[in-house]
């Protein structure tokens, strides 16, 4: 009952793994959980509130006096003062002030997409080496069987008088070569599984599914070079970034012009007390004053805000050379990605061929050697050739996933 019980667990669970057996679906989950790519998140939208920060009047101003000695005047002395202003900038300013930070904002978030697009890059850099190992510790262990097997064979040889003790040594010594290398691939799972496990968030040794076959396919000329320098979110961060500045230029030249102020003085005033009779009383005796405002700052060190345009203008041309620039290197990285894709068609191709051709060597050599007794170091050889060849295709069918995957990042591919 309990091993039953235990069967439908890991029936359950394997179910539930189910749901992440593609790496796509790491992709979301990579996507969700990755701290890196969450830490590009809030920077967006921390700058989503800024633009409310940049887009308001300044505070208004409130100031209280008392006039320790009595300012006498000629309806009373002056007890108190009140003062509330309100400065308003050039016209036009704070539009301008939120046209920069919404862009910015804007730069923000591309640069989000950017990352995402980059995770998912090296997540798929990181995937794919799994699938490489597991190719070739299950065709390392296949060796390892036959090699024992033709061990078997060599002993039985030696024993009958057909073969040779060194017959028998060579394929120890190599079976003990084979036996490490597995050792060796073996240790090498548990850096390759913690790489990938942490760009998803998650504890080093998470069960990770891995394909068991990948498909490389020939691609069309110019696969997806039209979206190269169209959709890609670093090139529109840039434009965004471009025209911030040029909402900034106009913000600095707009904070050199006046700002005006209005306001309310409220002035408390006491009675005279210094007359002979009420009927001497001036008019509005001891009545407190109210007295509207207008202010208008005078900008006349213009150094600073000449400075701030020439900045705002700096800005524009650094970030156009940057665009530019990455433009470059994005042209650049496709080349490359694109010559890496063939580069491995060609090699796939090529040791499709040689293994098809060292499985029809090794074969007669292996019936060569099974009549005759003789020639088996050229089995050996020819064995690890073929060992060699699957080896090189199984890596190869990595490459090609990795310089695909390097191509859609660079082309902005969206999942």
């Amino acid at each position: 009952m309990k091993v039953f019980i235990n069967i439908i667990i890991i029936i359950f669970l394997g179910g539930g793994i189910g749901f992440a057996q593609t790496l796509d679906d790491y992709f979301k989950i990579a996507a969700e959980n990755n701290p890196g790519l969450q830490a590009k998140y809030k920077e967006f939208e921390a700058a989503i509130q800024k633009v409310e920060q940049v887009n308001t009047l300044p505070d208004p101003n409130f100031s209280f006096g008392y006039f320790i000695s009595p300012v006498e005047t000629r309806v009373g002395p002056q007890r108190a003062r009140f003062s509330l202003t309100q400065m308003f900038p050039w016209f036009g300013t704070l539009k301008a002030q939120g046209d920069a930070a919404a862009l910015m904002a804007e730069a923000k978030y591309q640069s989000f997409l950017d990352a995402r697009n980059r995770l998912y890059y090296q997540v798929a850099a990181a995937y794919y080496p799994l699938y490489e190992l597991n190719q070739w510790k299950e065709i390392e262990r296949e060796n390892i069987e036959i090699l024992e097997s033709y061990k078997t064979i060599a002993n039985k040889k030696f024993e009958n008088g057909a073969g040779t003790m060194v017959d028998f040594l060579r394929v120890d010594i190599m079976l003990k070569d084979a036996t490490t290398n597995l050792s060796i691939l073996n240790d090498k799972e548990a850096p390759l599984l913690t790489r990938f496990n942490k760009l998803l968030n998650r504890e080093e040794d998470a069960l990770v599914i891995v394909e068991d076959s990948l498909v490389a396919q020939a691609l069309p000329d110019n696969f997806r070079k039209d979206s190269l320098l169209t959709n890609n979110p670093m090139l529109e961060e840039l434009d965004l970034k471009i025209a911030s500045s040029e909402a900034s230029e106009e913000v600095a030249y707009k904070q050199g012009l006046p700002k005006f102020g209005v306001g309310l003085d409220y002035v408390m005033v006491g009675e005279r007390t210094d007359l002979a009779s009420d009927m001497a009383a001036p008019q509005d005796n001891g009545k407190n004053a109210l007295m509207p405002m207008v202010s208008v700052s005078i900008p006349i060190f213009r150094s600073k805000y000449k400075a701030a345009v020439k900045e705002a203008k700096l800005m524009q041309e650094s970030y156009t050379l940057q665009k530019e620039d990455y433009a470059n290197t994005l042209t650049s990285g496709y080349e490359m990605a694109w010559f890496e894709i063939q580069q491995q068609l060609e090699l796939l191709s090529l040791y499709d061929q040689q293994i098809q051709e060292s499985n029809q060597a090794l074969n007669l050599l292996f019936t060569a050697y099974g009549n005759s007794g003789k020639e088996f170091e050229e089995v050996l050889r020819m064995q690890q050739q073929l060992l060699k060849y699957e080896k090189m295709k199984a890596t190869a069918e990595t490459q090609y996933q990795i310089a695909l995957a390097r191509l859609n990042y660079l082309t902005a591919k969206t999942y």
